[in-house]
């Protein structure tokens, strides 16, 4: 199952960027014999439109032009459910499995989501209580991928 994160904003800071690149290139290769990956990540310019609400209607259209017919949507979202490391890994297990052909992770943009966005997601999830900035997230969410790998797989990376 391929998998992807798409995401309003374009990741400026070069250490976040770095960050994100090692653990996308450590979620590929431990991915790879469980059936997940590549991981593909994908960044869209926030809307310039003046209204909150139109700004949040063209960044849904952006995001959900990832995710086709076949492809579970997953939200990132401050409301959504807070899962553990072996939740989320199993999620993953579970949507492979079930015969997704793509998970696709939608990261909104500083206005958060719109509602066609949220209605698309089968999961919104919360990376947690903290507000983090968007290039954390992804960071955080890249890391997470990698770690459920590892867990899938029996790695010992990750030591509960």
């Amino acid at each position: 199952m391929r998998i992807a994160i798409s995401a309003i904003g374009k990741l400026k800071d070069a250490e976040e960027r770095a960050i994100v690149e090692r653990y996308a290139k450590r979620m590929n290769g431990a991915g790879k014999s469980l059936g997940l990956g590549p991981l593909d990540i994908r960044e869209y310019p926030e809307s310039r439109a003046a209204d909150v609400a139109e700004r949040k209607r063209e960044e849904a259209t952006r995001l959900l032009k990832d995710v086709g017919f076949g492809d579970l949507a997953v939200a990132l979202e401050p409301t959504g459910a807070s899962l553990t490391s072996e939740a989320f890994a199993a999620f993953l297990r579970d949507t492979r499995d079930g015969g997704a052909k793509s998970c696709v992770f939608l990261i909104g943009g500083p206005d958060g989501h719109g509602e066609a966005a949220l209605r698309a997601a089968k999961l919104k999830l919360s990376l947690g209580p903290l507000t983090l900035p968007h290039g954390l997230a992804r960071v955080v969410l890249t890391e997470q991928l990698y770690r459920a790998a590892t867990i899938l797989s029996g790695h010992p990376y990750h030591r509960a």
